[in-house]
């Protein structure tokens, strides 16, 4: 940024970290994006996914405090969660 602060870092400490969740068969049906945003105040914004029956893939930017991002993967991870970062990729 012009500002002098990373790419992906807003002044105020906000960020947007991009990952790749992937929900194994006994979590698709739980409501676990909607806990990050209640419980973390963290904005999930979907960019691709693809639900089956037996597991799920999201695409998405998670926009938020830093810490408060953080706890959100950790929180992720420790739910069963795959958390994959992305680096910046370009959408087809």
């Amino acid at each position: 940024m012009l500002d002098g602060t990373p790419f992906g870092v807003h002044a105020r400490g906000v960020i947007n970290v991009r990952v790749k969740l992937t929900f194994p068969e006994h979590l698709i049906k739980q409501p676990l994006m909607g806990r990050l945003v209640r419980e973390f105040d963290v904005l999930p914004n979907i960019r691709r996914a693809n639900i089956t029956e037996t597991v799920g893939w999201i695409v998405c930017e998670l926009g938020g405090e830093q810490a408060q991002v953080e706890k959100a993967l950790d929180w992720l991870t420790n739910a069963g969660v795959q958390v994959d970062r992305l680096g910046d990729v370009l959408e087809s």
